[in-house]
């Protein structure tokens, strides 16, 4: 059966030569038979970049449409494919100017991204014969492309591309995991490290260390390595001038996020014509949320921007430097930058700023232990005093309901969505009064987006409807708003809008496995349990972290009798999640189908254990002891579960284990308010009607 492979130790050309013993369908792209991830050379998608400008133009000439499906993912990992690919999906966060961005990307939108592009390379892959896809240090890859590994090995059959990943080492960057979707072919025994040994290649010493800047600082031939490190300085540099000369010469657009900021970095020049083209990599990566990439590259322009010579500059590295720190969750970095610039500056905005961004560490991206929203406020409070001193009417008007705005977030962390509401709606008003209609349209249909939520949160749902209206119209392409009012239409019932928002909200993202979760539970309350089952199962296959869909489709697997899938189901989610109690509770349900009573109650137990008020849990353990013949415990666990709620079908059970017990007025009385919550119920009024008899009861 074909594996993909996962080929690790030695140099690469002790790898290649693995490679080469290997019997492996032809290359999936002959004219690149080896695609190299190494970051140093392209930065984010680097690999998966190589791969899809390979295969694009070929689809675009048989396939458009699946090109056109997935252009977002194909400009990200590809942007000089803009002028074959039009992006049809802009959205007011795209296309905003760099003073007007007040929103910026999730965390997890690379993996959505990275998912798409796999779903782009499967529908190339139609009609094609079984090919093999080469892909050189892994070890060395950004996080974009271990996250489109990752997906590939998980999702691609190895019998149509083997994919072959090939790393120097298994520790990846981030503590990235590709195992074990792929076997694991060690090329060098543990332990030994052909690093350091020579290799007897010929050539001068300046000839093998410009073989190294050559290779754009990839090269792991100890002698070329040797022969760099040992070059004069000023030597070294004017080497890198040399090679950022010639790719100045080429395609800038793509080496901007790898080789050309890294040549001029260690060029003759690092403290201007480095600093600049890190910052213009910095600047890019923020905005379109690759954040691994932007904490380098913000690391590397912070060790050579001056604060004191370099004030302006240094502060739009630290700023956007600690924004990608916060939402990767390294928020003590972010804080000492945050504290650094209040070290070093006496510049106002720098102050206003660095505030507002301790605040957001406070109320929003510390761990829950670290969080204070007293903190929070009081940070946020020097913000908007520091903006009410800005002389342009304008941009007080703008910074003012900026700050604002985040001391709403506070509030409703405070548990006070009374003052977050007038706290928002005064932003909204003073924006229309005091801004011309087309200035900061993205931070003004973000305030009506959060004004939305506060609603939700207060209960007045049409009024979220009518926000939602609005920034829908606003920014028609921005895929958050509908899964946000859809969520609304469900909870209003109303199914079928609910329904066409989530489609909506699919056809304009990559592929988003929260939407599919949203209307697999959707269909599920509708009682489409096919579509339902369809939506689970293709979220889990995007996101098989995705704990809430082991929940639902191991609970669907168990009511229909499926109790091998359930249990799969419920072990799978219980890795990521141990403690979850309703996982513990399938298990008990598939225990109980399998008359292992004892054990069911005891897994139960677990399920109640973590939560005390599941009353899934409380009914399987009373199933489980009526079984084992325990009926008090029976009572016991239903009168608990109806401590919860009031069920007919716990009482109606409770009742039963009354009979049980023959404790014939108990289950009389259970049953007769069992029918007058479900008077429709046959069975019910047939049980109450033995009841009866047994009792004497005359009608």
């Amino acid at each position: 059966m074909p594996q993909h492979l996962w080929i690790t130790g030695g140099r690469r050309a002790d790898r290649e030569r693995a490679v080469a013993d290997l019997q492996l369908p032809a290359p999936l792209l002959p004219a690149v038979p080896v695609v190299d991830a190494h970051r140093r050379l392209r930065g984010p998608y680097t690999a998966a970049g190589a791969v899809v400008r390979a295969l694009v133009r070929g689809v675009l000439d048989r396939d458009p449409d699946l090109v056109r499906r997935y252009d977002i993912e194909l400009l990200s990992a590809a942007p000089d494919l803009a002028s074959v690919i039009p992006n049809s999906r802009e959205t007011l966060t795209s296309m905003a100017i760099p003073a007007e961005r007040t929103r910026y990307y999730a965390l997890l939108r690379t993996k959505r991204i990275a998912n798409g592009l796999v779903e782009f390379v499967t529908g190339a892959l139609s009609g094609q014969p079984a090919g093999c896809l080469v892909v050189e240090n892994a070890d060395q890859a950004d996080q974009t492309d271990l996250e489109f590994l990752a997906a590939a090995l998980r999702r691609i059959d190895p019998g149509r591309l083997t994919l072959v990943i090939c790393s120097r080492t298994r520790d990846l960057p981030g503590g990235a995991e590709l195992e074990p979707a792929a076997q694991v072919v060690a090329v060098i025994p543990a332990g030994e490290d052909t690093a350091g040994t020579g290799t007897g290649t010929p050539g001068s010493g300046s000839e093998l260390a410009w073989e190294f800047v050559r290779s754009d600082g990839t090269a792991d031939d100890p002698a070329v390595i040797s022969a760099y490190e040992a070059l004069d300085p000023g030597e070294r540099a004017r080497l890198h001038d040399r090679r950022a000369a010639e790719l100045h010469g080429g395609d800038e657009q793509l080496v901007r996020l790898g080789a050309l900021p890294y040549h001029l970095e260690h060029g003759s020049d690092p403290a201007g014509a480095g600093v600049r083209a890190l910052r213009a990599a910095h600047d890019y990566c923020v905005c379109i949320g690759f954040y691994e990439a932007t904490a380098d590259f913000g690391r590397r322009g912070l060790a050579l921007a001056d604060p004191a010579a370099q004030p302006e500059l240094w502060w739009k590295f630290a700023i956007a430097q600690g924004l990608a720190c916060s939402i990767l969750g390294r928020t003590r970095e972010a804080l000492a930058l945050f504290d650094q610039a209040r070290l070093v500056s006496i510049d106002p905005n720098v102050h206003m700023a660095a505030a507002y961004s301790t605040a957001m560490l406070y109320t929003r991206h510390n761990v829950p232990a670290e969080r204070d929203q007293a903190t929070a406020k009081a940070w946020l409070n020097a913000a908007i005093a520091t903006a009410s001193l800005i002389a342009d009417p304008s941009d007080r008007a703008f910074q003012g309901a900026f700050y604002r705005n985040g001391l709403a977030l506070v509030e409703m962390n405070l548990g006070s969505p009374a003052e977050a509401l007038r706290l928002v709606d005064e932003c909204i008003s003073r924006l229309d009064r005091e801004l011309r209609p087309d200035e900061h349209r993205l931070h003004r249909s973000v305030l009506k987006n959060n004004r939305a939520r506060v609603y939700v949160a207060i209960g007045r749902l049409d009024d979220a409807l009518a926000d939602y209206a609005v920034v829908i119209a606003e920014d028609p392409n921005h895929a958050e708003h509908y899964l946000e009012r859809g969520n609304i239409y469900r909870r209003l019932g109303r199914y079928g809008e609910a329904a066409a928002d989530y489609a909506t909200a699919m056809r304009l993202s990559p592929p988003f496995p929260e939407i599919y979760y949203n209307r697999g539970d959707l269909r599920l309350s509708a009682g489409d349990e096919e579509g339902a089952l369809a939506d689970f199962s293709y979220a889990l296959e995007l996101d098989p972290g995705l704990v809430d869909a082991y929940v639902n489709r191991a609970g669907m697997y168990l009511a229909n009798g499926s109790v091998g899938l359930a249990r799969q189901d419920a072990v799978a989610g219980l890795r990521y999640d141990p403690g979850n109690a309703h996982l513990h509770a399938v298990i008990g349900g598939v225990l109980v189908a399998s008359a292992d009573n004892l054990a069911a109650i005891a897994a139960f137990d677990q399920a109640l254990a973590a939560d005390p008020a599941l009353v899934a849990a409380w009914a399987g353990r009373a199933e489980a002891q009526l079984q084992a013949g325990d009926s008090p415990g029976a009572i016991d666990s239903l009168t608990r579960a109806l401590e919860v709620t009031e069920d007919a079908a716990l009482l109606f059970n409770r009742a039963a284990a009354y009979g049980s017990a023959e404790r014939w007025a108990d289950a009389k009385a259970d049953l007769t308010r069992a029918r007058e919550l479900d008077p429709e119920d046959p069975e019910i009024s047939a049980e109450l009607s033995a009841c009866e008899e047994r009792l004497g009861v005359r009608r």
